[in-house]
């Protein structure tokens, strides 16, 4: 009988991958991106969104909703 490790360090050490399942952040723990991190989907970085000014219009508002959910951070309507 053999046993495939779900979450492993790829060959060189350079890339934990969790194969299947999920990643669990218990109370407390915290998620650290450094500066010059990201954090992708499907291997893309959502688009930048242009700064806002004076009144933020529906059009921004809903283009910075969608950057959230094309990360998965939001939910898709």
């Amino acid at each position: 009988m053999s046993y495939n490790a779900k979450v492993y360090m790829k060959q060189g050490g350079d890339e934990l991958v969790v194969d299947g399942g999920k990643i669990t952040v218990e109370s407390g723990g915290i998620i650290d991106v450094a500066a010059g991190g990201m954090i992708k989907a499907a291997g893309k970085q959502a688009a930048h969104i242009a700064d806002a000014s004076g009144t933020v219009s529906v059009e921004a508002f809903n283009a910075v909703l969608k950057a959230l959910e094309d990360v998965g951070i939001l939910k898709s309507s």
